[in-house]
């Protein structure tokens, strides 16, 4: 049956109104890629790496940038419902994929609990870079699983005579999303401006059935309202467990719809730069807000608030030694509340600063490359009823040189990198029984460092080899080494140990490469061996917390207990990536990933590991118009994690689905540069669980849907 509906499926792309032809669109500055300071190619970087920008990006921009990522292999989304999700790379997520926004860290609390939203918005973003694999030398011991850079050209770095710009509004999709945004560049030659602005609302997810899982619904682990009770002893709500009865999961959270899963997001930013004949100097700032419901807890919403300014420089030629000079850095001002309708019962507060000051050198013995410092000071403060992380502040200093050596078509690669990090906990204060939940002040100091050796090896003008060896290092992060409390994301109370030692793993990663004209192919492998990988593991014991309810007086509620620990853990997988042009006018793309992560200290897998995914399309394109198809299935995951427990139970397995996509484009025939898109997802009304997200079993992604939307640029 489901192979009629995608045979159906593909006859309706033939027949459908096909896609614009890429012509007359602006083109955007280019910008070097991301993971090399060179300004290289992507075809000549040695860590695999993908690139999304121009109308491809403009075209698959989603509701986060998780999503909007979902079509690179390797990548996956840690989902918490439609408004929520950081990417994972090869099966890693937190503190180990980097996300940046222009070179430069992006500060929010995303990494630290998962119902915390990635403050940038894809409606703005020019240019997503992903490097997939240890990207330490460059960002630090922490990008072990890789990089998401973000570019959005707040910061002009070119002359402008006059004035660019684009515009773009949408509406539909399974939350009925109405959306815009406009970004518009000002210049008199040597003197440019840049405004933005943009804004996304969105109701209630469609899904095809119940929220909830036949295989959760199964099970004792009923979870409608967070807290796990010991009451009975059967996994129900503390307010179930009180009545005596079960409240139906749907009217939690929802059939046919996701309830709670609405969103209001505003934003936008102002920049301005000088450019000069040998370089530019540049000042931006930038204001995102969000408010969106917790998916996990009915009534709940919440509100994140980022201001961010940014100032960048360079300068070229200097005529010495050093022949390029750069500068980045960002101030980040970020508060997220988490609220019922009118009152606030816990606030997020981070605020840091991040910079990078880099040295490009002349080639000196055939050897090119750069010396470079980095630096971020960041202070988290947590406040209210879920308050599980004292407050704390960390302080990161570190230096680094990466070298290319051409040899003839080939070429080696190698770096270092030397960080010192200081991690302080400010402690508790006692309540009024003398318990003091978070200790006394206390201080951790970590040094890392991370080294890499890799090279490219073209074996003719088509063919080429790629490999990689890298020593990793990660101190671990305040949450990891100071948390002590109970995190509704989770459902459980995290317990962190300050005795945590840093992460060290040593990684290999090869790829062999095909290319020719407009056609391509890549096969990679790699494997990460971790000496200590800090999971949060399940552990036999309980702990008692205090939850507080509006007018009433507090309820003592037993949590299982997770706590931070050391552990040998090995990642292993293999990626493939390609397209070729069939006709003129059709081209047939591919891709794939799987990833095998394994806990070797206690036997069985990592937890929420994305299963084997396939995928293959077709876009065709003439003239103004074009249509492009895509089918991804992804196989059941039943390598699931036995000592790793949320929201109130084990990790369960997750079925397979296949995910039926459609695009069409027109490009208008008038002297305005409009083109006009639709999209449909999920054609199968498939009940699609990614196993990365926490709320797999009780969020699914949205069911069949179509978006409209019109495009311009002048």
């Amino acid at each position: 049956m489901k192979l009629k509906k995608i045979t159906y499926a593909l006859f309706l792309m033939f027949t459908y109104p096909a896609i614009a032809a890429d012509k007359g669109t602006l083109t955007i500055p280019t910008t070097a890629v991301t993971g090399n300071p060179l300004g290289v190619g992507s075809d000549q970087m040695v860590v695999p790496i993908s690139i999304l920008n121009g109308r491809e990006l403009s075209l698959k921009r989603e509701n986060t940038l998780a999503e909007t990522l979902n079509s690179i292999p390797g990548v996956s989304n840690s989902s918490f419902g439609p408004s929520v999700g950081r990417p994972m790379i090869r099966g890693m997520d937190s503190d180990r994929v980097k996300i940046l926004q222009n070179g430069v860290n992006n500060l929010d609390a995303s990494n630290l609990s998962f119902d915390h939203g990635v403050s940038i918005d894809p409606l703005i973003i020019e240019q997503i870079d992903v490097i997939r694999g240890p990207a330490t030398l460059l960002y630090g011991g922490g990008a072990v699983g890789g990089v998401v850079n973000a570019i959005d050209h707040r910061i002009p770095k070119e002359k402008l005579q006059g004035i660019t710009g684009r515009g773009e509004v949408r509406y539909g999709g399974a939350n009925l999303e109405q959306s815009n945004a406009a970004v518009v560049d000002v210049g008199t030659g040597n003197f440019v401006m840049h405004f933005d602005a943009y804004s996304r609302d969105a109701k209630n997810l469609r899904i095809p059935g119940n929220a909830i899982s036949n295989r959760l619904e199964s099970t004792n682990y009923w979870n409608p309202d967070v807290v796990v009770a010991e009451e009975g002893g059967d996994g129900t709500s503390y307010a179930n467990a009180k009545s005596g009865s079960y409240e139906p999961y749907t009217k939690a959270h929802g059939r046919n719809k996701l309830l709670n899963s609405q969103s209001e997001t505003r934003g936008g930013a102002v920049g301005a730069s000088m450019i000069f004949d040998r370089g530019y100097a540049g000042v931006s700032y930038a204001k995102h807000q969000t408010k969106y419901g917790s998916v996990k807890e009915p009534g709940v919403l919440l509100d994140m608030d980022t201001d961010r300014i940014d100032f960048a420089s360079e300068i070229r030629d200097l005529g010495s030694f050093f022949e390029k000079a750069k500068f980045k850095a960002a101030y980040t001002d970020y508060r997220h509340h988490e609220m019922d309708a009118v009152t606030i019962h816990t606030t997020f507060k981070n605020k840091g600063i991040d910079g990078t000051f880099e040295l490009m050198h002349v080639p000196l013995l055939g050897l090119k490359g750069v010396i470079g410092t980095q630096f971020d000071s960041g202070k988290f403060d947590a406040i209210g009823d879920e308050a599980f992380i004292p407050n704390s502040k960390t302080n990161s200093q570190s230096v680094y040189i990466y070298e290319e050596l051409p040899l003839n078509q080939h070429k080696m690669t190698f770096g270092l990198r030397h960080g010192k990090h200081e991690v302080k906990s400010k402690g508790g204060e006692p309540d009024e029984d003398g318990h003091n939940k978070f200790g006394d002040p206390s201080r951790k100091k970590f040094n890392t460092n991370n080294a890499a050796i890799g090279g490219l090896y073209k074996l003719n003008e088509q063919w080429s080899l790629t490999g990689n060896l890298s020593h990793n290092e990660r101190a671990p992060s305040y949450f990891e080494l100071f948390a002590n409390g109970v995190h509704a994301a989770t459902g459980v109370f995290e317990q962190g140990q300050s005795n945590l030692k840093k992460e060290k793993s040593n990684g290999i990663d090869g790829q062999i490469r095909w290319k020719s004209g407009q056609d391509s192919l890549t096969f990679g492998a790699y494997f990460n061996k971790f000496s200590n990988f800090n999971g949060l593991l399940s552990t036999p014991l309980k702990e008692v917390a205090e939850v507080h309810h509006e007018g009433e007086e507090p309820e003592y509620i037993t949590y299982k207990t997770s706590r931070f620990t050391g552990i040998k853990a090995e990642f292993k997988g293999v990626e493939l990536e390609g397209k070729t042009m069939l006709t003129d006018y059709l081209q047939f793309n591919v891709r794939g990933d799987y990833v095998d992560a394994k806990d070797k200290t206690n036997g069985g897998y990592v937890p929420r590991i994305s299963p084997l995914k396939l995928g293959a399309g077709l876009k065709y394109e003439f003239n103004r118009f074009g249509a492009r198809l895509d089918v991804l299935h992804a196989f059941k995951q039943d390598r699931v994690a036995s000592n790793y427990y949320y929201q109130g139970g084990k990790e369960l397995m997750t079925d397979a689905y296949t995910n039926v996509s459609m695009m069409a484009t027109y490009k208008l025939p008038t002297q305005l540069n409009l083109e006009a898109f639709t999209r449909a997802n999920n054609l199968l009304d498939e009940e699609i669980r990614e196993h990365t997200s926490f709320l797999k079993d009780i969020a699914p992604m949205g069911g069949r849907s179509i978006m409209f939307g019109l495009r311009g640029e002048f």
